[in-house]
């Protein structure tokens, strides 16, 4: 019975020590979520388009390698 207490003791001391560290946190504007979630967007398309290019020329490059041995 003694351990169930002890877990108890535990995990509110743990809880208590979460609330404590949450209001420590320093949450960002509503201008630096829009910035933040913007450039985010941009440069996960920038990746995409250049990725997806790369990928179309080595696929290009590797059928006409291909087609030599065929």
């Amino acid at each position: 019975m003694e351990k169930e207490k002890n877990i108890f003791k535990r995990i509110g001391a743990y809880l208590r020590d979460i609330r404590g560290e949450m209001k420590k946190v320093t949450w960002p504007s509503k201008d630096d979520m829009i910035k933040t979630t913007i450039a985010v967007i941009v440069i996960s398309l920038f990746f995409g388009i250049y990725l997806f290019g790369v990928d179309f020329i080595f696929s290009r490059i590797f059928q006409r390698i291909g087609s030599f041995f065929n």
